[in-house]
């Protein structure tokens, strides 16, 4: 009978971590929405949390979890005692190409892709054949004449990251990956049309990334591989967010 009651609150505290993430995930949205359209501008102070969580209809500790994923985002800063100020303004484009609604997602699986493929990148380093070598590299000259010719190039982009999968010879990096195809697409989808937008060295800065992640598998050097690929990843998060 305990063991039951115990089942209860677990799944009852279960459901409610996931009705709080995504009524965090609402709230980071809807305050995201009001700094993209110029409602608080840069260098201008947020609302209180009273008001804000009154505004958007939650509580302050879910609130508080969508603000603290802004300042990651590095959109808002917090100053003690003063409350949080707009510290950039993401660009409009970003709705442009990204699903109402789909910016938490598409950061959440950022930080997915970091955790996997960064293991991966370092498994890649280590144990690599001539074979995955080649496709990597065929992947890169890809993505170079998508640059050259100012194409998007997510397949390109997105047969690299296999690729690594691949060379870490092992299936559940690639089954997990797979398991976040859309999502991992739709994020591919939006980072690149953003440096469509932007002049050619964008791109090329993110193609120097790939480029840093395939000498380092070709090198061996496992610790190298893993910082450049966790690098990378985190680097086209925040690349969402410049302003």
């Amino acid at each position: 009978m305990a063991a039951g009651k115990r089942q209860v609150r677990e799944l009852a505290a279960s459901d409610r971590q996931v009705r709080d993430k995504t009524l965090s995930d609402r709230a980071y949205e809807s305050i995201l929405a009001k700094i993209m359209d110029g409602d608080i501008p840069v260098g201008g102070k947020l609302p209180t949390e009273q008001v804000l969580s009154e505004e958007l209809g939650v509580s302050r500790p879910v609130l508080r979890q969508a603000l603290k994923q802004l300042r990651e985002d590095d959109v808002v800063v917090s100053r003690q005692g003063s409350g949080s100020y707009v510290k950039r303004r993401p660009e409009g484009a970003v709705r442009d190409f990204a699903p109402v609604g789909s910016i938490a997602d598409i950061q959440r699986t950022f930080e997915f892709r970091a955790a996997i493929e960064g293991e991966a990148a370092y498994l890649a380093a280590e144990r690599r054949l001539e074979s995955d070598l080649r496709e990597l590299r065929e992947a890169l000259q890809e993505l170079d004449r998508c640059i050259t010719n100012g194409e998007l190039g997510v397949a390109a982009d997105e047969a690299f990251h296999v690729a690594v999968c691949n060379a870490a010879d092992n299936k559940y990096f690639v089954a997990a990956r797979s398991s976040m195809k859309s999502n991992i697409l739709t994020g591919m989808n939006l980072t690149r049309n953003l440096s469509l937008t932007k002049p050619q060295d964008r791109l090329k800065l993110v193609q120097s990334e790939h480029y840093a992640i395939y000498d380092a598998i070709e090198r061996s050097d496992q610790a190298a591989a893993r910082d450049a690929m966790r690098s990378h990843v985190e680097n086209a998060r925040k690349r969402i967010f410049e302003g």
